[in-house]
């Protein structure tokens, strides 16, 4: 008896193998096929870290904070690049007297939203799912950088 559950249980076993082996090389072939749209993301995203510095971006801030959120959500949107990254840039723009509300617009943005990486995003979830993501996420962030600058005047 013994020997006829070990059999079923090995039965059972070499009818999953081929099917993870099946779904282990579609999976393979559609990452191998979606490469050279990586790299051209990642080629994208190094150019932007060295051609743009943050003192160029902060000659685009004029103290409005409605428009400085706004500026700081499109500029963190098409920003790229790692997310600790946006951190430090926020630094250097606080030093350089740019808004609060532009710095949390600008690292939100950075971290939520990517319109540099849409290519990819478009070809992975699809263009409706890609299209309200990152509408939600314009608009949120704009929400979000703005309570928080006001919880942080308001706590100072």
């Amino acid at each position: 008896m013994n020997n006829s559950n070990g059999q079923k249980k090995d039965e059972k076993n070499a009818s999953k193998r081929p099917r993870f082996l099946k779904v282990l090389k579609k999976s393979s072939m559609s990452f191998f096929s979606m490469t050279p749209l990586l790299l051209g993301i990642i080629g994208i995203v190094g150019l932007f870290q060295v051609l743009v510095t943050s003192e160029m971006i902060a000659s685009l801030f004029r103290g409005n904070p409605f428009f400085d959120t706004l500026i700081g959500t499109m500029i963190g949107s098409v920003a790229a690049g790692n997310p600790i990254v946006s951190y430090l840039v926020g630094g250097e723009l606080l030093k350089q007297g740019v808004s609060l509300y532009a710095v949390s617009a600008l690292i939100i943005a950075w971290v939520t939203l990517g319109f540099i990486q849409l290519p990819a995003e478009i070809e992975v979830f699809g263009g409706r799912f890609t299209l309200y993501r990152n509408i939600l996420s314009f608009v949120f962030t704009i929400a979000i950088a703005t309570i928080t600058t006001i919880t942080v005047q308001a706590l100072s």
